[in-house]
């Protein structure tokens, strides 16, 4: 039987979708209950910074944030890294077959999109997020500072760097094997291979270059129709 397919959307979050989808899919996989989400968010806004509250995108939430924001800013952090080291069993790939999708690990400097939110609607907005993004715990979310193109500090946003004591933690790959989820993955809302070339465009539609990002794309492309 094909698997149904979902646009990941505001709605389908709002609705419940994605913890119908896990339930389905991935029944095994541990998921974080409601009052953990909530307990997650208030302790990350207790730590909120002074000043405007942003969110710093560096993969997906580039080109599909499904979250409303009122500003939006290239923008710098220093200390963590875009890669494909969190390993997904649903979404983006399956429980026999799982997908990878981008987090941020420690080391080195990530070019990104800052996402400034409404003061009225944060709390609402920040609650449609963590269902979307704190589904297992695979990720901690922090506050960072967000750098402009002279690395002058502009402001403090919520960014979702990976847990490396999840076991959904996938860092340190063999690139073969990087590149062998990312062709042949595929879930719920779509292929592993997709997420990647989309955040490849959504990059440079903000002229952010990230040549490692586009040397794997060509690979993976490359692998795809190889065996195609």
């Amino acid at each position: 039987m094909a698997m149904k397919m979902h646009l990941l959307t505001r709605e389908l979050i709002e609705s419940g979708g994605i913890d119908a989808i896990v339930a389905r899919d991935a029944p095994s996989l541990p998921v974080l209950t409601e009052a953990e989400r909530a307990a997650s968010l208030r302790a990350t806004l207790d730590a909120r910074p002074a000043g405007d509250a942003w969110l710093f995108a560096y993969g997906s939430l580039i080109w599909n944030p499904t979250i409303r924001s009122v500003e939006h800013r290239t923008a710098r952090i220093e200390g963590w890294h875009r890669a494909f080291c969190l390993s997904t069993p649903l979404g983006r790939g399956t429980v026999e077959n799982p997908g990878l999708t981008l987090a941020l690990d420690e080391g080195g400097f990530c070019d990104g999109v800052a996402l400034r939110l409404a003061e009225d609607a944060l709390e609402g907005e920040l609650t449609l997020l963590w269902r979307r993004e704190m589904l297992s715990g695979a990720y901690v979310p922090r506050w960072v500072d967000l750098l402009d193109a002279e690395g002058t500090r502009f402001g403090g946003a919520i960014a979702f760097t990976i847990n490396r004591d999840s076991r959904q933690y996938a860092g340190g790959l063999p690139g073969e094997e990087t590149v062998r989820r990312l062709a042949t993955a595929c879930g719920a809302i779509g292929s592993a291979a997709d997420y990647l070339f989309a955040t490849c465009e959504g990059l440079r539609d903000h002229g952010i270059p990230d040549p490692v990002l586009e040397d794997l794309a060509a690979r993976v492309a490359a692998a795809r129709d190889t065996d195609a």
